[in-house]
């Protein structure tokens, strides 16, 4: 069984297994703290190309999860204004989702825009300036993005070339920082010159390219004024850190209708305070992250990326630790968390580590 479905398998048996006691289990969260709803954002790529099922999504699964969008009265928005909500400290509505795709692959254009035009849905694509309007006949074109962005496409920073945004080894601090400036300055000014979207916009996006950032990425990127996107799953509230904003990665491997519902019905994990902050692991692997929690919830569970379990140790009624038991793999890894929410819904967390 594919990894990732095995994961969402453990989630949907969890699911089942806590249903009836979720309520007593997490009593202590009271209608005050519940405020603050989620917003559910979703990642995907290419849409009905089969030959890269690692990043496709299939046209039926995607109209099946648009369909369920409008069936059940979801607010669909732009990715910005959720951003734009959270930078301003405003209360995220209920029911709240954002579509995202990344790279502006040709098959956004051709076989998700009509999908996405017919439900007068929203969407923003992350897109790699340096790949659109060449010769390639596998991404959009300028003209094809001009025309989406009259139907709702919102179109936000991938970097110029979609190099690595990471320091590389041997590389000088003043030499990474002027790479990356380049990297994500360039993009900018290419959006600005070809849409007219300013290099001062509020908020300005970068979706990190592979999804990976390190801690000074991270920082550097805020000091440039920008809002950091990542490909680790979870919900997004108030709360979540604009450095690395979440999204649920789609695929046709786990993008089944119940595998999207379950997503949907997440909430951010309440965190306090985390450490490290740092995703680059050298050294001490497994990794130990360490959560300081907001309210009590001792019915959590951690998993590594292949589904496996990760044994938590409680080191008070809101702190604990969390190491895998076997040393991680690169390229990359993570440990995603959840607990049972009164409602029936779920408290989630994933932290990325980048092994090196």
């Amino acid at each position: 069984m594919n990894i990732s479905l095995r994961l969402q398998v453990i989630f949907v048996l969890m699911l089942m297994i806590t249903s009836m006691d979720a309520q007593e289990i997490n009593k202590t969260y009271n209608s005050s703290q519940k405020q603050n709803m989620s917003a559910i954002v979703f990642m995907y790529h290419r849409f009905g190309e089969s030959t890269y099922p690692s990043t496709n999504i299939r046209l039926e699964q995607f109209k099946r999860q648009l369909d369920y969008l409008e069936q059940k009265s979801f607010k669909v928005w732009p990715f910005s204004k959720i951003a734009r909500y959270v930078l301003e400290g405003k209360n995220i509505p209920h029911k709240t989702v954002a579509l995202t795709i990344d790279d502006a692959y040709i098959s956004v254009y051709t076989k998700a825009f009509p999908l996405l035009k017919e439900k007068k849905y929203p969407f923003t694509v992350f897109v790699n300036t340096s790949a659109v309007g060449g010769k390639s006949i596998n991404y959009v074109s300028w003209e094809q993005i001009r025309e989406m962005r009259l139907h709702g496409g919102e179109f936000a920073n991938h970097s110029l070339t979609h190099d690595v945004l990471l320091p590389c080894k041997d590389e000088s601090k003043q030499k990474w920082q002027s790479r990356l400036k380049k990297e994500i300055e360039g993009a900018q000014e290419k959006l600005h010159e070809e849409l007219g979207i300013h290099t001062n916009e509020n908020p300005k996006l970068l979706s990190y390219p592979f999804g990976e950032y390190s801690q000074a990425t991270a920082e550097f990127i805020k000091r440039l004024g920008y809002i950091g996107v990542t490909q680790t799953s979870g919900a997004i509230d108030l709360n979540s850190d604009l450095k690395a904003l979440p999204r649920f990665a789609m695929s046709e491997t786990f993008s089944d209708l119940d595998g999207f519902v379950l997503k949907l019905n997440t909430l951010a994990l309440p965190i306090a305070s985390l450490s490290p902050y740092e995703p680059l692991v050298k050294e001490n692997n497994p990794p130990k992250l360490t959560l300081k929690l907001k309210y009590p919830m001792k019915r959590m569970n951690c998993f590594t990326s292949n589904g496996e379990g990760i044994s938590i140790k409680w080191l008070s009624d809101l702190e604990a630790e969390v190491q895998a038991s076997k040393t991680l793999n690169a390229p990359r890894d993570r440990y995603t968390c959840t607990a049972p929410s009164e409602d029936g819904k779920w408290f989630w967390y994933s932290h990325l580590w980048i092994i090196n």
